[in-house]
Order: structure tokens, then sequence, then C-alpha cells
């Protein structure tokens, strides 16, 4: 033993540079090492809490109407295009009208050929009725002549029957005027029929609007025999909108008439419109394994921004807290890392909050109660106060930033 001190005091200097590297391989044996990650902390603060069901759905005008053509024919002009402003009766387009009125010409000429047999049948009439007039004298002519003697029954008996052929006639007169007025009424029917029709080949606006469809062009030929061919859709009124939605059945639960709703279009991606829920459609919509419902957004589009067709993003707001104590979201899901737990951590119920202590990687739990849950933030009802600061995530710390030490991050 003498010997190796004796050794130490003749040679100093190496026996220093011995100390310190033993020393040195006993630090980094014994020392804690140093943590590669970083707790992140927030206060606890006061503002809105949104909960918001997400949908996508499709611009439609309030009041579309299809206009079509009640005859068949080839398209002759066209006088709107798309977008046209129209007012109600405005000129749209016009059919070929020669065959149409063709048949209004034919029908007038068989009213006047009609109303011409009852004039003949009324002519006949009247003589009909002179007819039986001077019959009916001439019999009781001959019946007074015949009690006096003078005339024979064989000449009363042709009285008589001249007196029944002038009654039978002027009958018949009036059959064949009945007829005649039947075949008026008729003919004017049909006359009103072909002029309808005639009319019929100018399609005109039957409500004010836009055009937001145009589906002829001069020359088409149009065919109504089975069912009315569609010419023209026009947008009644576009300064009010509605989106039809698709709500997954999942969310539908939440979803009231009377709810506020954000929605953005790819065409405007920095601007957010909103509407209302005015209707929740029953019918259910099922695609492939997913069940959906239609619900009806009210829009106001008085700017004209807005176009039919558009597809919408929509959030639907199902609840909503103003100054509401509230945490991210993302800390009442957070965990410290295993070795940062407590050892007698174990599983305990309902929602806890991570809160910093001296040692930052010895966070406590503290247990609290939840109110509105929403897309970022959740409210807190009791269990924490406002500015005080909790822990919101973990996050790594890069190479440079474990040389330099790590550097306090808030969200």
């Amino acid at each position: 033993m003498s010997g190796f001190w004796g050794l130490i005091k003749s040679r100093p200097i190496l026996s220093g540079l011995l100390a310190v590297t033993i020393l040195f391989l006993l630090y980094l044996v014994f020392a804690p090492s140093a943590r590669a990650y970083q707790y992140v902390k927030q206060d606890v603060s006061r503002g809105e809490v949104v909960r918001m069901v997400s949908a996508s759905g499709t611009l439609r005008a309030l009041n579309t109407i299809n206009v079509g053509s009640e005859i068949s024919g080839q398209i002759t002009n066209v006088y709107v295009d798309f977008n046209s402003p129209v007012t109600k009766g405005q000129l749209l387009a016009e059919i070929d009208p020669t065959r149409p009125r063709a048949q209004v010409t034919q029908a007038r000429a068989q009213v006047d050929l009609a109303r011409a047999s009852l004039a003949q049948a009324e002519a006949s009439i009247a003589r009909a009725l002179v007819d039986v007039d001077v019959q009916t004298r001439e019999y009781e002519r001959r019946v007074e002549l015949q009690k006096k003697g003078f005339v024979s029954s064989a000449a009363l008996d042709q009285a008589q029957n001249a007196l029944v052929a002038a009654k039978a006639s002027l009958n018949t007169s009036r059959a064949q005027a009945q007829s005649a007025k039947a075949q008026i009424a008729q003919s004017t029917a049909s006359l009103q029929s072909a002029e309808l029709d005639l009319s019929r080949t100018r399609i005109v606006a039957p409500t004010s609007g836009v055009v937001i469809d145009k589906l002829v062009e001069p020359g088409t030929t149009v065919a109504a025999a089975f069912q009315t061919p569609n010419l023209f859709t026009i947008a009644a009124d576009t300064s009010r909108m509605q989106v039809e939605a698709a709500v997954d059945e999942a969310d539908i639960g939440q979803v009231r008439e009377g709810q506020d709703v954000r929605f953005g279009v790819d065409s405007y991606p920095q601007e957010t419109f909103q509407a209302r829920v005015q209707q929740i459609r029953k019918a259910a919509t099922q695609n492939a394994s997913s069940v959906s419902y239609l619900v009806i957004l009210d829009v106001d589009n008085k700017d004209g921004k807005l176009l039919t067709g558009m597809t919408a993003n929509v959030d639907i707001i199902t609840g909503r807290k103003e100054n509401a104590l509230r945490v991210p979201i993302a800390a009442t899901r957070f965990l410290p890392r295993p070795n940062d737990r407590p050892d007698e951590d174990a599983e305990v119920e309902g929602v806890n909050i991570w809160v910093p202590t001296d040692n930052e990687y010895e966070p406590t739990r503290k247990p609290v109660t939840i109110g509105l849950t929403g897309e970022d933030y959740v409210e807190i009802t009791s269990g924490l106060e406002e500015g005080e600061t909790i822990i919101v995530r973990s996050r790594e710390l890069t190479d440079r930033e474990l040389s330099e030490g790590s550097v306090e991050v808030e969200l």
C-alpha cells in the first residue's frame, strides 16, 4: 500500500488525470440520462366551445321550374340563353306553327259548316211551321164541309194525311237543327283545342327568374306523345338557395331544425357562408355500407355568389357555449410517458387532466368534470381554475435542443 501511495506522490500529474477519468466514468454510470422529450403546457382559458356535425352537400335553387312543350314539332326560334333573366310571360322559344295553324283553319271551317247546317235547319223549321199551319186550316175546313155533306170521307182523309206529313216534316227539321247545334258545339271545342295547340307553339316563361339550363336549339325536334319534354329550367329566385346535405346516421340525432350552419365552397376558399337547418328528411339514403339522411339548409344568396350545383362543405353547429372555461381537447386524452407516471398510478374513472409540478417529469393528475365537447376545446365545469397551467401533450426534442438544453414551449 505504501508503494502505491508512493507512486502517486512521485507522479502527481498522471495521478490527477487518472482520478479525473475515474470520476467521469462514475458520472456516466450513475448520472441520470437526459430526457429526449418535453411536455407542452398551456393555461386554462375562457372562450367559445363549439360542437359541430360535418357533412357535404349540393347547392340548389330554392324554386326550380322545368319549362316543357305540350305539343310536338320542330323548334324554329330560341330567344334566351344560359343565365338569361326572364320575366313572367316572356317568349322563350317557338315551335313551327304550320300544322297547328292548319288545324285551326280546318276546325274553324267545321264550325262555319255546322252553323250553315243550323241555318238551313232553322229555315226548314220555318217552312214546316207554315205548312203545318196551312194543312191544319185545310183539315179543319174539310171537317166542317164534311159535316154539311159537301166533302167526301176520302177527301177528309187526304187532308188529314197532309197535316200529319207536315207535322212530321216539322219534327225532322227540328231534329236537324238540334244536330246542327251539337255539331257547332263539337266543332267549337275542336277549334278551341286547335287554337290552344297553336298558342302552345309559343313557349313562354311561367314565372320570373333566371334560365339555368337550356336543352334545345333551333332545329331541334321535340316529341310530346308520351311525356312532356323539358326545354328550359328556370330558377325562380336565386336570392335564396338551399343546400341538400347528406348527414351520416351516426350524427343525424344531433341535428335539429333551426340550428345555425357554416359552410364553404371551393370557388371561395377564404370565405365562410351562413345557413340554417330548414328541414330534416326522414327517408334514408343507402350508399354501399353507409346510411345518410338529407338535411335541407336555407341559404341567403343576395349577393349572387353562390350558383346551383356547387359542392358545399357543411358544419352544422349542434352545440355552443360562450365564455366557457375550456381546455384543448387533446389535454383530456393526454397521458404522461410510462416512466413519468406515479408508481401507484392506476386506471381512474372519469376525465383527468395532468398538471405540472416542480419536477417537469413528475406531473400529477387532477380529476375534472366536463361539459360541452367541441371540435377543438372541451368545457370544464369543475376541477380547474382560469389561468391554471395544464399539460396538453408531449413532443420529441431535436438533437440541437438536446445539446443546447430544452426550451419551454407552449401552444
